[in-house]
């Protein structure tokens, strides 16, 4: 590996964190919370026009950042796959808390049981639990 990623990263973050930019980040917000038991760690408001500047955000073991969009950030959409233990029960929460249905959970033919839904700002999320303990060929 290169020495380039030998830098400190905060407890939770990797060398890639994602950081998702949404016309309506405290709608994304509760629907993360809510859905997916996201944990807010920092928020941060600007203080010249009271808008959110940055919320850091934990699910499981990764943290990542939401922010108002404004200019030419509107409209980025981006898509997660999310590691859980109950595909099932996590599809009907997302959907219960304002997701739209991608697809159903079904098991896939790479080994993975796997549903998709579309948050509320239009991010894909590919919920996902690995059906047997080995790496993806």
């Amino acid at each position: 590996m290169n020495n380039i990623y030998n830098t400190y990263r905060p407890e939770g973050f990797g060398t890639i964190s994602s950081y998702l930019m949404v016309k309506h980040p405290a709608e994304l917000i509760a629907f993360l919370k809510n859905a997916f038991f996201a944990e807010e760690l920092s928020r941060s408001i600007n203080p010249q026009n009271g808008e959110l500047a940055n919320v850091i955000l934990k699910i499981g073991t990764s943290c990542f950042m939401v922010s108002q969009a404004r200019n030419q950030y509107l409209n980025m959409r981006t898509s997660f796959y999310l590691y859980v233990d109950d595909v099932d029960e996590m599809h009907k929460r997302a959907v219960e808390f304002g997701a739209q249905v991608e697809f159903e959970p079904a098991d896939m033919p790479y080994e993975d049981r796997q549903s998709g839904v579309i948050d509320p700002s239009g991010n894909y999320w590919w919920i996902s639990k690995r059906l047997v303990e080995e790496d993806y060929d």
